[in-house]
């Protein structure tokens, strides 16, 4: 479950701790007092999109951490094929916000914000403000059957995602194979064409890199024979350093005779003199095996032309080029063969198409059981939310195309009226019952989900009176198996709260800072009557409150437990 949360500049929260406790947590306070900016923030370190105007006036960054202890083995499991291990089942979670950049961590190791959102939702599961319009879109309606018989459905399911891409990959081949006859002409001599260019033109690998340096040595040899040949003279016996160096081996042989020391000189100069003489005979050498060949000089320039040409058609190597022609050759041989071929695809297809067939209907099976469960559930949950005469039906119809989950619509019915026929939800009901009918399903699929929090930001929009403390009710009752914190402007829901929380807004030192505290059960009434008798708190308001508060203590005892 969620233990903590650590908020620091932002917006209106200049720092905030709260420690969460299990069951229901409870949010009031003021219009306005920044109850949206704390789900802002969780939805902030969970990877939502992030704003620099976030951060509080005056600050250079903001922070948002939450801490999670996960006791839920399967959980830890999932993390961990996530490569997220968690230290004595703890998991820390955290965003840093600048003015240049944002740095999400997962127990202190950076990660990108759809790593942090993989982990989130195996963590807990957040209802916003609006997330039950979502209820009005088919797609939606699909995912929630799915999510109630997930136990059975995920493996088929996975299976015809499978089978649905083998599908696909066949029938594009196939059409692929579909070309009339001129079509595949033009493109057999055009492929004919490329292949037999690159054949003849019989390319080794490498053989670029030899070219380039017999062309380079053999466009600079006016320079070269220029060059070699004023060296040798320079190293030469006519009057070059060959003939001087000479001359003064014989003046240091002269004198060496009458002075020990002279005979290391003159070692060293033989050295010189010997290896002066070996350079300007290789010298020699090189100059006289140099030759210019015309016709070598135009055949190596042609063939670097020819192989350039190639680059520009086929590749910018010989490597690439010959891969090219090895792909040509390939779309060459279907293309002869392309009669044999489209009858081959189209018996594969036909296969696959029955083994697709085959799993999507396991798939509609499955689904029209897990309608009519799924039907009875949430009727049964609309009746404890104050739907008194409701008929709720699941309609299920079969597409004539596929896709990845299968072939069927789903699409949600309802009647609140005794005698009305019951049509689609956008049809007929209100946002409140909305919001209603998202919690009906929310607690139905709590039972099968391990996800060990639920987060609820203001489901309470268009209810009050004898539908409002039902939907406490409900409330305290995935409380029991399950964190919930939730944010409400309703004191019967107020009232059910395990742990309750006070957000408010006060001015300190001329500047506006939301709070955040934990109340005791006399503060948690005095909010309650805040709640009922607004800016007066009466000493009957007061009374009335904790009597609701001693009212609902009494339903958790004995009708929830």
């Amino acid at each position: 479950m969620l233990t903590n949360l650590h908020v620091k500049n932002l917006a209106l929260i200049e720092e905030a701790d709260v420690e969460f406790g299990p069951g229901l947590n409870i949010l009031t306070g003021e219009t306005g007092a920044g109850k949206s900016i704390l789900m802002g923030a969780v939805n902030l370190a969970l990877g939502k999109k992030a704003s620099r105007d976030l951060i509080r006036e005056g600050a250079d960054y903001c922070l948002v951490e939450l801490i999670f202890q996960v006791e839920n083995p399967g959980i830890r499991e999932a993390l961990g094929k996530q490569g997220i291990e968690t230290e004595e089942g703890q998991l820390i979670v955290s965003r840093k916000i600048t003015g240049s950049r944002s740095l999400g961590r997962i127990n202190g190791e950076s990660c990108t914000a759809a790593q942090i959102r993989a982990a989130a939702s195996l963590l807990l599961d957040i209802h916003g403000q609006h997330e039950h319009q979502s209820l009005l879109y088919r797609e939606r309606q699909l995912e929630i059957l799915d999510a109630y018989g997930r136990e059975r459905l995920r493996p088929c399911l996975e299976e015809t995602a499978l089978q649905y891409d083998r599908y696909r990959k066949l029938k594009k081949e196939l059409d692929g194979c579909r070309m009339d006859e001129a079509a595949r002409a033009r493109e057999t001599a055009l492929l004919e064409f490329e292949i037999q260019e690159i054949e003849e033109a019989a390319l080794i690998p490498g053989e670029e890199e030899e070219l380039e340096k017999s062309y380079r040595r053999m466009s600079n040899s006016r320079k070269i024979a220029e060059a070699l040949g004023a060296v040798h003279q320079l190293t030469g016996n006519d009057g070059g350093a060959g003939d001087l160096t000479g001359r003064a081996l014989r003046e240091l042989s002269g004198v060496s005779a009458y002075d020990e020391a002279l005979a290391g000189l003159e070692a060293g100069l033989t050295d010189i003199d010997n290896l002066l003489g070996d350079f300007n005979r290789e010298a020699a050498a090189y100059l006289s095996s140099f030759t210019f060949s015309e016709e070598e000089f135009y055949q190596t320039e042609k063939r670097l032309d020819q192989l350039n040409h190639l680059k520009t058609k086929y590749g910018n190597s010989i490597e690439k080029i010959l891969e090219y022609q090895s792909t040509q050759r390939e779309r060459l041989e279907k293309l002869q063969h392309l009669e044999e071929r489209r009858e081959k695809l189209e018996e594969e297809l036909r296969a696959a198409e029955k083994s697709l067939d085959a799993v999507t209907h396991k798939v509609s099976d499955l689904r029209a059981g897990y309608c009519q469960e799924l039907t009875e559930k949430i009727t049964e949950a609309l009746t404890d939310l104050n739907f008194l005469e409701v008929t709720f039906r699941i309609q299920l119809t079969r597409r004539q195309d596929y896709g990845r989950n299968g072939r069927d619509e789903v699409e949600f019915m309802i009647s609140t009226n005794p005698g009305e026929e019951p049509k689609p939800l956008s049809r007929v009901v209100s946002g409140g019952e909305l919001s209603r009918i998202m919690l009906a399903i929310k607690t139905i699929l709590a039972d099968r989900d391990s996800t060990e929090t639920l987060i609820f930001d203001e489901i309470d929009t268009g209810i009050s009176g004898r539908t409002a403390q039902r939907v406490s009710e409900k409330m305290a009752e995935i409380g029991r198996n399950h964190q919930v914190i939730c944010i409400t402007h309703l004191a019967q829901i107020a009232a059910m709260a395990d742990t309750h929380f006070e957000i408010s807004k006060k001015v300190e030192n001329q500047e506006t800072v939301t709070k955040i505290r934990k109340l005791n059960r006399n503060e948690s009434v005095t909010e309650l009557a805040r709640i009922l008798g607004g800016a007066e708190i009466t000493k009957a308001v007061l009374e009335s409150a904790g009597e609701m508060k001693d009212l609902a203590d009494q339903q958790k005892t004995s009708r929830l437990k």
